[in-house]
């Protein structure tokens, strides 16, 4: 099974080799038919602590790596 790849902004790299990264998603409202955003926090590892605040970085799903960290930036711009 391939493994699901997100993009997303930094919003956070406080933590030690982990940014927070801020994935936005459009979905049509089902009663409404308005197009809305949803978004949704991910903490991920950035073994080599390279990536700032409003960096756009793309994301993959990895083994547990703490208890909040599931993910790992895989590239940025």
């Amino acid at each position: 099974m391939p493994k699901r790849i997100l993009q997303g902004a930094v919003v956070s790299d406080k933590g030690h080799k982990t940014v927070i990264v801020k994935v936005e998603r459009k979905i049509k409202h089902p009663l409404y038919n308005k197009i809305i955003r949803r978004s949704k926090n991910y903490a991920a590892h950035d073994e080599n602590n390279v990536h700032k605040i409003g960096d756009m970085v793309k994301i993959v799903e990895s083994k547990p790596i703490s208890k909040t960290k599931r993910w790992a930036v895989v590239e940025g711009q």
